[in-house]
């Protein structure tokens, strides 16, 4: 198996007074760079200097993340959760410092950090944020924040990303009971660290870092941004009628105490399966199967709210 694609990280030297916003002018369908502008005035009345730098692709998120870590600056990821994971993996690369701004159409890692929806309030309230070192998954070498899933939910999210009308969690419920009707049971195999492979015929596998997906669904409840493990969730085979069932669970996270939902818990995933499936995570497809999927402990730094007593 293959081992994570860079080192563990040593901290850069940042100055927190210096902002660089990474934008996605068409995350949320163009609702990030609606309220940039506010973003920018928010920073401004605590931070000596914002700079903003509007992203052509992920690719391009990760370069400007980099040269902005050089410049000893924080990042700020304006956009969805795919723009913060792209972006996330070359600041944990150069030991920088990121800060999330959710201007997506999901947001689930925000969500999961207690952020307001609003970027806006987050700018205003980001100079009392503290650091904390949290926990970077990656699958076939690409980096991710919250969680990686495939078989029936790589179906979910092909409809959900050629949905334009609704937003949140409605396109992916309109995704996953559209999905139902065609899905037919797929047959995995997974291995988790060192131990030996087990089939799984059913629904889903997948890798969680942190609780939320699909635009507020609770889907691995107890997943720990710092304790250096995956949350591996495996939805067995069911009928339609019993998913259909069960699906509502999913947005409080109690579909976890059914029967038909295991969650195990290891540093190193390996995933096979009967047919063709992309991995997707934090909205974007990272690999095909098979596919390995490994957590680098520590190995982000990220501002969060302060923590309550």
């Amino acid at each position: 198996m293959t081992q994570p694609s860079f080192p563990a990280p040593t901290a850069a030297a940042v100055d927190r007074r210096l902002v660089t916003v990474i934008v996605n002018p068409s995350a949320g369908r163009g609702r990030a760079l609606r309220l940039l502008d506010g973003v920018r005035t928010e920073l401004d009345r605590w931070a000596a200097d914002v700079r903003v730098a509007p992203t052509r692709d992920l690719a391009h998120a990760g370069r400007l993340a980099a040269e902005a870590t050089a410049q000893g600056r924080v990042v700020a990821a304006l956009g969805g959760d795919g723009l913060a994971g792209a972006v996330a993996g070359a600041v944990a690369r150069a030991g920088g410092l990121l800060a999330v701004l959710p201007g997506g159409r999901g947001n689930d890692f925000a969500r999961g950090l207690g952020l307001s929806a609003d970027p806006r309030r987050v700018a205003a309230e980001l100079a009392g944020f503290q650091e904390r070192r949290v926990d970077l998954p990656e699958v076939g070498g690409r980096p991710y924040l919250g969680i990686a899933s495939v078989g029936f939910d790589s179906d979910v999210q092909v409809i959900a990303n050629r949905t334009r009308l609704l937003r949140g969690r409605h396109v992916y419920t309109y995704a996953a009971l559209r999905a139902v009707a065609a899905w037919r049971p797929a047959r995995f195999t997974v291995a988790i660290d060192d131990g030996p492979p087990e089939v799984l015929h059913g629904w889903t596998v997948a890798a969680a870092n942190a609780a939320y997906y699909g635009g507020g669904m609770r889907f691995a409840p107890d997943a720990d941004l710092a304790d250096g493990l995956l949350d591996i969730v495996l939805i067995s085979r069911t009928s339609r009628l019993t998913f259909l069932a069960l699906f509502p669970r999913v947005f409080t996270g109690r579909h976890v105490h059914t029967r038909h939902v295991r969650v195990l818990r290891g540093k190193r995933l390996h995933i096979g399966a009967d047919r063709p499936f992309a991995v997707y995570a934090d909205g974007d497809p990272l690999a095909d199967l098979p596919a390995e999927i490994v957590v680098r402990p520590d190995a982000l730094r990220l501002l969060v709210p302060p923590r309550r007593s």
